[in-house]
């Protein structure tokens, strides 16, 4: 889509402004779609554009839109048709040359994405993501041999997973939800119960960003109902600490202390395994997840779980170090330690900073003044 704006930018003369009142677009979404800052995903919104644009049957017919003369399709334009013969049989001819090799090279791809993300957030990978799911999205899509297809969907289906925890991060709900979808769909023809699970619970954390807590501790008790008897140990811990904050966010104490113990009988040894490289979870984790949720009951065994999970941050998770201060903070500050508070609070603002989570920075700003009013 920013090609086609920059397009009707460059050969029309058409300014942001003109292209905004004719898709009935704001003109700021306008400017972040241009310069690819924003996607465009709702097919409404494509056929919008296209109908403010003006573009004929066989460029709306490329955006996937049914074509305004049902009876001439491509509108008389025969060479339209072949052109688009000839550019299907190039990327079926491109996709049939993807092999388990290349499958895992893609593989290797987001794994190194998210492990940059841990470290650097989404914002500072964002063109490389957006990359990412483009190369993926294509090779699945043009795919005939259903092995091979089935594993660009899985890929596709932790790819786009990544995007939505990015986008959540960023305060892009929407884009977050959307790509969550993306990701379900992918999961659900990749055939991978555990990674449906993982997407589908991730999706919760959108419902909670937009102040329902009661709907995404619903989801997420499905989910577990639904996938208990066909995903690992490991995942199940998840889920069931993912259904703890849902719980402690809505207020519910008990069902957040039933979760967070059925988490811990749960999990297993290690830090990961190696056919789910998106979930890493050890006890330093479930100790930052438990601090995370109990201190809000102003539990004060929360500031020892907070400063184990502390303890065993490696250096490589900077935005949930971001995240474990925060709330090793507020347990100090219910404490009445504001003192001790402060270092956590400004070595968290400069995770945040540095991760480009908005998420988070909303969270310490609010401490932030906490702390200061009660030095003052």
């Amino acid at each position: 889509m920013a090609e086609l704006f920059n397009l009707a930018v460059k050969y029309t003369g058409a300014s942001q402004i003109r292209i905004s009142t004719a898709t009935g677009i704001t003109q700021g979404r306008v400017s972040q779609i241009i310069h690819r800052k924003r996607q465009v995903t709702d097919l409404e919104v494509y056929e919008r554009i296209a109908t403010g644009l003006g573009l004929p049957d066989h460029a709306r017919m490329l955006f996937g839109l049914a074509p305004l003369d049902l009876a001439s399709p491509t509108g008389d334009h025969g060479d339209h048709h072949q052109e688009q013969t000839e550019e299907l049989t190039a990327r079926l001819e491109a996709a049939a040359a993807v092999d388990p090799a290349m499958v895992m090279i893609l593989t290797t791809d987001t794994n190194n994405l998210r492990l940059l993300d841990r470290r650097l957030g989404g914002v500072a990978i964002a063109d490389k993501m957006r990359a990412q799911i483009a190369q993926v999205e294509r090779a699945h899509r043009h795919a005939v041999r259903p092995g091979i297809r089935a594993r660009l969907a899985h890929v596709l289906a932790e790819t786009s997973s990544l995007a939505g925890w990015q986008a959540i991060h960023t305060g892009a709900l929407n884009d977050a939800w959307n790509h969550y979808e993306h990701a379900k769909a992918a999961a659900r023809e990749a055939d991978n119960p555990a990674v449906l699970a993982y997407v589908s619970g991730e999706q919760a954390y959108v419902l909670l960003e937009l102040g329902q807590p009661a709907q995404a501790t619903e989801l997420l008790q499905h989910i577990h109902t639904t996938h208990r008897d066909h995903v690992p140990a490991r995942l199940r811990t998840w889920l069931f600490a993912a259904e703890a904050e849902a719980a402690a966010v809505l207020g519910d104490e008990a069902t957040c202390r039933t979760a967070l113990d059925q988490a811990a009988v749960l999990l297993p040894g290690g830090a990961a395994d190696p056919d789910m490289p998106y979930l890493s979870l050890d006890s330093h984790h479930l100790a930052r997840w438990r601090g995370n949720c109990l201190v809000r009951f102003g539990d004060p065994g929360t500031i020892e779980d907070l400063r184990s999970a502390l303890a065993g941050m490696d250096g490589t998770y900077n935005r949930a170090e971001s995240g474990v201060r925060c709330d090793l903070a507020h347990a100090l500050l219910a404490q009445g330690e504001a003192e001790a508070a402060r270092p956590h609070i400004q070595r968290a603002q400069q995770l945040a900073t540095m991760t480009g989570s908005r998420r988070q920075r909303l969270r310490i700003e609010e401490l932030a003044k906490a702390v200061k009013r009660a030095l003052n």
